[in-house]
């Protein structure tokens, strides 16, 4: 059966934000895929505002899963965000496991920490078991700490890390499973630079650095890459398209002085994703 391409989004759902399955969905749909969410957990608003409401989804995941396997649904892409257990990180390998096939694009991004520090709820239990789900990926989109969490490396005392030792790091990741590495949002100076590995190549990309940190602008970035590589664009054409979007809703971020914690404006520039 001719069909559209396909995505299958492991992530949660919130409601306010502009974060996780929220931004994935509609982005990847305005790319023609067919963007199919398996809830982790239902929240209210997203954990950088004073109060939220979470709906824990563990439960209720392997029964879901299981119901689209009856129904014989198949994924050309599956896009992990973020997980909220060990517990939900060992569902998700098996949900890889049921429903990856040979021409199944796997994106693992981790979402684990920032600024060299785990998020509050990440474990050492978790950190093992994501080091586990590499093995399973085809592409893994770790920040910088996460990738020095991954590798077990001590994160740079200033941040920053000359392209050289990217190279030695994404190479080493790779090494554990997926072909496709980037490095992102590593800050340096007025840019953001995303490095990019594959083939046993690096390359470097920068933007302009606008404004600050901002909610949803990792899920933007996976969505987006993700959904151009089911569709069989370049690994850093892929990533040139998904940067050079957000680039365009941080500044209309600005404009508006939205609060971080509003996430990007990405429906102002929805129609130009093609």
């Amino acid at each position: 059966m001719r069909r559209q391409k396909r995505i299958a989004l492991v992530n949660d759902v919130t409601g306010f934000g502009r974060c996780s399955v929220a931004v994935e969905l509609p982005l990847i749909s305005a790319l023609k895929v067919q963007a199919c969410p398996l809830p982790t957990a239902i929240l209210s608003c997203h954990t950088g505002f004073p109060t939220h409401f979470l709906d824990d989804y563990t439960d209720r995941m392997r029964p879901y899963m299981e119901d689209w396997q009856k129904n014989g649904v198949q994924f050309d892409g599956i896009c992990t965000g973020f997980l909220g257990s060990a517990q939900q990180i060992e569902i998700v390998a098996d949900f890889i496991r049921m429903f990856k096939q040979p021409g199944t694009r796997v994106m693992v991004d981790p979402v684990m920490g920032d600024y060299g520090r785990l998020y509050s709820s990440y474990t050492q239990e978790m950190c093992e078991r994501m080091k586990q789900l590499l093995a399973l990926a085809d592409i893994v989109t770790p920040n910088l700490t996460e990738a020095c969490r991954l590798l077990d490396r001590p994160y740079p005392e200033d941040g920053r890390m000359e392209a050289q030792e990217l190279e030695y790091m994404a190479a080493e990741l790779a090494d554990r499973g997926p072909s496709q590495v980037v490095i992102t949002g590593l800050s340096v100076g007025d840019e953001i630079e995303n490095f990019i590995y594959e083939a046993g190549r690096g390359t470097l990309l920068r933007e302009k650095k606008i404004g600050g940190d901002r909610s949803g602008s990792g899920d933007a970035f996976a969505a987006i890459v993700a959904a151009s590589l089911v569709r069989g664009v370049p690994l850093t054409d892929a990533v040139e398209r998904a940067a050079d979007f957000i680039s365009k809703c941080l500044a209309y971020a600005v404009e508006l002085d939205l609060p971080w914690n509003y996430g990007l404006p990405f429906e102002e520039y929805l129609t130009e994703l093609r």
